[in-house]
């Protein structure tokens, strides 16, 4: 599920060859300058940061505004954040790399941002500092028992070598909106389809790690989407295979959280 925040939207156009685009030396500056003078004039919900190919989903923008996200934390400006992947999206061809459902894609690239990995293995050096609690990543979901490792215990956190940036499909997303709209923007709206952006695929989250590769999401987390959208999950049911390589990853990894405790798993 996913929840909107009252953000203004931004086309990074791509109908103009990307080369074109981006040779516009302050084309990134220029679109970074209205999306904040546009954020800040807001006054009622508006489509999401987008291209061509992919909008910047609300779920993913807590990764930029909340300390407490457990895992992958951005500081990078949304607007040039958008921009850079469509480039690094079509340099690759524009691939899509499989998910664990038809609706989920993924695009690996180079971590242009300078983020920190977002989970450290658990060795006997650092087991003593692992924290537990209960957590939920929004007041409509369940709280979950979470484990994790705060930022300022585990310094220096290494930066990661690569972004897997995850997509769902943009019928994916509505079908998720119209379950659970769960934020004032959303539920002033009955029509889901206003809210998202007429491009295929929503950024829904951004890993940063070392791998060039899909690494396990949180047994938790696939759990969740077994339980179906109602209770904030995809819907797709529990594979036993996948949840046991998720139990073999997660035993020796734990997330890194920036904050007092975090906003879910």
């Amino acid at each position: 599920m996913r929840h909107v925040q009252q953000l203004r939207s931004a086309t990074v156009s791509c109908d103009r060859p990307l080369c074109a685009l981006l040779s516009i030396p302050f084309a990134a500056a220029r679109l970074s300058c209205y999306i904040r003078a546009s954020m800040a004039a807001a006054a009622a919900p508006q489509p999401l940061l987008h291209g061509d190919a992919f909008f910047l989903d609300d779920f993913a923008v807590r990764q930029w505004t909340d300390p407490n996200y457990s895992g992958t934390r951005i500081q990078y400006d949304m607007a040039e954040f958008v921009l850079e992947v469509h480039k690094l999206y079509k340099q690759q061809g524009c691939k899509l790399v499989d998910g664990y459902a038809p609706f989920c894609k993924h695009v690996f690239v180079p971590n242009f941002v300078g983020a920190k990995v977002g989970a450290l293995e658990i060795a006997d050096a650092n087991r003593h500092l692992l924290k537990s609690a209960y957590a939920r990543r929004r007041p409509e979901e369940l709280a979950v028992l979470t484990r994790w490792f705060s930022e300022a215990d585990v310094q220096p956190v290494p930066e990661a070598k690569h972004l897997d940036i995850i997509l769902y499909s943009r019928d994916q997303l509505i079908k998720e909106y119209d379950v659970m709209p769960n934020t004032a923007a959303a539920e002033s709206i009955s029509d889901p389809e206003q809210l998202l952006p007429n491009v295929p695929w929503g950024i829904i989250s951004i890993k940063a790690q070392d791998e060039p590769f899909e690494t396990p999401m949180q047994p938790i987390t696939i759990m969740r989407n077994a339980l179906g959208q109602e209770e904030g999950g995809s819907g797709v049911p529990l594979d036993k295979e996948a949840y046991e390589a998720s139990v073999a990853y997660w035993q020796n990894h734990a997330a890194i959280v920036a904050g007092e405790t975090p906003s879910g798993e």
